[in-house]
């Protein structure tokens, strides 16, 4: 610290930056106050029993669960067989394909979403579910084909051709040699695409529709017109599942694993 005293400093300020919001919600989570106010008056935990039993956040988290789960099952039913060919196989294109499956990264969500409104909702009139799992999907794809890419890189090709040379079909090298080997990266790919689906504002915001809500849009909206800590009780359950669920994650497979390459 002593000879870089500006690094860590900005060390410091960008640490709080990214926790500084973390730390003040938790507490208003508990206020008992009636409207968000800190430090809280005093401690209760009546905001997350009314969190509980608000049905419209209710009704938000089933379409959140069923989008953020159908649609990294489709991601990981595209991205996985991609993967294979990205990186088993040399072809004219490989890399523009690759690009391909890596854009939505690139591109702004909110731009992504208009694009797919205009075609999804307002040309082909696709219900707002449908939209919302299409767009997802498509927001997915590069953790389904990057994650899973990281961790077939790792192993070595020449196990494949060892099983095929011991007389094992294409199908039976594949879940024997190949599967187990994008185990870990295909679990990861899971967890993230979840949250991240789970998480998403800017295009659910542009592919709900009424009466369909995600929860992370139900609870802006939600904001503008109430000043009570439902949301930041809301906020801090959601923060607890998902340190619970990347710990578990991280004990089970290890990202350090995956993403080392």
């Amino acid at each position: 610290m002593r000879r870089r005293p500006v690094l860590w400093g900005l060390a410091a300020l960008a640490l709080l930056f990214l926790l500084g919001p973390i730390l003040l919600m938790v507490p208003v989570a508990f206020s008992s106050g009636d409207t968000i106010e800190f430090p809280p008056p005093g401690l209760s935990t009546r905001w997350f029993e009314q969190a509980l039993d608000y049905q419209p956040f209710l009704d938000a988290l089933r379409t959140s669960l069923l989008v953020a789960g159908g649609a990294t099952l489709l991601a990981l039913l595209i991205g996985v067989p991609a993967t294979l060919v990205i990186q088993r196989y040399r072809f004219p294109g490989r890399k523009a394909i690759e690009t391909l499956f890596l854009s939505p990264v690139i591109v702004p969500e909110l731009v992504l979403g208009f694009a797919l409104f205009q075609q999804l909702m307002v040309t082909l009139r696709i219900t707002a579910l449908g939209a919302l799992l299409i767009g997802h999907t498509v927001l997915l794809l590069p953790y389904a084909v990057r994650v899973t890419g990281a961790s077939l890189a790792m192993s070595d090709p020449a196990l494949e051709e060892a099983a095929r040379g011991l007389g094992a079909g294409p199908v039976r090298a594949f879940f024997r040699i190949t599967l187990p080997v994008m185990t870990p990266g295909i679990v990861a790919a899971s967890v993230l695409s979840l949250l991240t689906s789970f998480n998403n504002v800017p295009l659910s915001l542009l592919l709900t529709g009424p009466g369909m809500s995600t929860l992370p849009v139900e609870m802006l909206r939600y904001v503008e017109f109430s000043f009570d800590p439902v949301v930041a009780a809301v906020s801090t359950l959601l923060l607890g599942i998902t340190v619970v669920v990347a710990l578990v994650t991280e004990r089970l497979v290890g990202f350090n694993k995956v993403f080392s390459q």
